[in-house]
């Protein structure tokens, strides 16, 4: 009775030990194949098969087939710049 006993704790802990590392695995698996692209940015999906895709991704959080593609995340935003230069006025003085 007692070996019954084993046996069956043996086997439920060797079952749960599978069903762990599977769910382990898949979730390993979602988790490389989701991106997010955040406020301001795109992204261009580069594919094994067809080469660059033509659709942008927008904001968001994304899925791509894990192997297959890859994902490139551009800035798009617009970024101010100075420019400074010297100028001459009628009385020839320098400003700025």
């Amino acid at each position: 009775m007692a070996s019954d006993g084993n046996q069956a704790a043996v086997s439920l802990l060797t079952n749960l030990t599978k069903a762990a590392f599977g769910l382990g695995a898949a979730a390993t698996a979602v988790n490389a194949s989701i991106y997010n692209v955040d406020g301001g940015q795109r992204t261009v999906i580069f594919d094994r098969f067809r080469g660059v895709l033509e659709e942008t991704s927008g904001e968001g959080t994304h899925f791509l087939i894990l192997g297959l593609q890859k994902p490139y995340i551009f800035d798009i935003r617009t970024r101010p710049h100075t420019f400074t230069s010297n100028t001459g006025t009628k009385d020839l003085q320098m400003s700025t």
